[in-house]
């Protein structure tokens, strides 16, 4: 059993559990490809520092999705599962973390389409955004919070990984498998539907 998630346990499942500990891990911590050819060879240890260096990143990005700590908890449980599962087809930290922040957000889309969201916006050629927001500031209010979970699954995505997670439209199309153009078109349409969103708040 891995307890290296703070905000919750990670158990491994019953037919595969974790193997377990060596003391190596301790020397090889600031080491992230050392720490990840320990945990392809069945270091639990290694493991865990796996996720305790990239469980913020999955739970903000779980959280700022779904908008529930439990269901982010659970998601990002699930998503270190399965890591732990697929650690062999793994080569470098580096593609831990693309591999990570790939199935977290397909797995948080897949999460709100079936709470039936409505549809997404259409993905036409639009320019780049021409200013937008810091990244800190877009979430920072309760009211931007739901206006961003009002948008439609794949476009709240587009826009949860350039501003809470600061990823460029091109980080953003190789992690949900998207034409860059497309990734651009979500973040413009985005953005212009929450601003205008915003002001009619302000106005009423």
């Amino acid at each position: 059993m891995v307890t290296a998630v703070s905000f919750q346990r990670i158990d491994a499942p019953a037919t595969q559990p974790f193997p377990t500990a060596s003391p190596r891990c301790a020397a090889v911590e600031t080491s992230s490809d050392n720490v990840l050819m320990l945990a392809k060879a069945g270091d639990q240890a290694a493991f865990a520092t796996l996720v305790r260096r990239h469980q913020n990143m999955v739970f903000s990005i779980a959280l700022h999705m779904l908008r529930g700590r439990p269901a982010a908890e659970d998601l990002a449980q699930d998503v270190f599962l399965e890591l732990y599962r697929s650690l062999d087809r793994l080569e470098s930290d580096a593609h831990v973390v693309s591999w990570l922040r790939r199935v977290a957000s397909h797995r948080c889309i897949d999460e709100i389409r079936r709470r039936n969201h409505r549809p997404e916006f259409g993905t036409d050629m639009l320019p780049e955004t021409g200013h937008s927001p810091q990244p800190r500031e877009v979430f920072a209010a309760d009211r931007l919070q739901a206006l961003v979970a009002g948008l439609p699954a794949r476009a709240r995505m587009v826009v949860v990984l350039r501003y809470q997670e600061e990823m460029e439209p091109t980080e953003i199309a190789d992690t949900l498998g998207m034409p860059v153009n497309t990734v651009k078109s979500h973040l413009r349409r985005s953005i212009t539907a929450l601003r205008e969103r915003l002001i009619g708040r302000e106005q009423r």
